[in-house]
């Protein structure tokens, strides 16, 4: 039976999260928006007035409180450790970040289209993309992954993306883009593994 692999890069990836969020809250009010902006947060002005491009990663890293901060990690821990034993930690940090930059500038866009730019952060859009690459990949399996199932992928996206829309303050476009970015990487990257052939034969 082989050994089950640590997901070091989603523990790794949430410890970042947790250790920023606590030397932030050391300094200031994390639910403060004017904070968070001086700390590497989305504002579409910035990032291209001043060519601040850095925000659209580091903005990944930031959360508004306790609670948005537990609500991301705690999705992450279950999702992401089961994509990165599938897919392997290369490609799953690959996909995270891709992810989390494409609902970073699909939100900046609609800013852009829109004129109301707001300050934005959270790992949101890069755990949508996790979703939207075990969507295809579980679509692949015949709807079933480990404890993930089909029906159950598409109804955690739709009672998402509908929570999303039904509350304010909350980055759609983001979510929206990450979870595009993820199904799209998810064809690029995953090859399903081949089940191995019994090497044991009767007389």
């Amino acid at each position: 039976m082989p050994i089950k692999k640590r997901p070091i890069i989603t523990i790794g990836i949430i410890a970042i999260n947790i250790l920023v969020f606590v030397w932030l809250s050391f300094f200031g009010m994390t639910e403060d928006g004017s904070y968070m902006l001086e700390h590497g947060a989305m504002f579409v002005p910035l990032v291209l007035g001043n060519h601040e491009y850095y925000r659209l990663i580091t903005s990944i890293f930031l959360h508004f409180g306790f609670a948005h901060l537990m609500n991301n990690m705690v999705m992450l821990f279950f999702l992401g450790s089961i994509l990165e034993e599938e897919i392997g930690s290369f490609k799953y940090l690959l996909l995270y970040f891709v992810s989390g930059v494409a609902g970073n500038i699909l939100s900046a866009f609609m800013d852009l289209k829109t004129g109301e730019f707001v300050i934005s952060a959270g790992a949101s859009g890069a755990i949508f993309g996790v979703i939207g690459a075990l969507l295809i990949i579980v679509t692949k399996n015949h709807g079933h992954l480990r404890t993930l199932d089909g029906r159950g992928m598409v109804f955690m996206v739709v009672c998402s993306l509908y929570h999303g829309f039904t509350s304010t303050g909350v980055d759609n476009m983001a979510h929206i883009g990450g979870l595009l970015s993820g199904i799209l990487l998810a064809f690029i990257l995953y090859r399903k593994r081949q089940s191995k052939r019994s090497t044991v034969e009767w007389n």
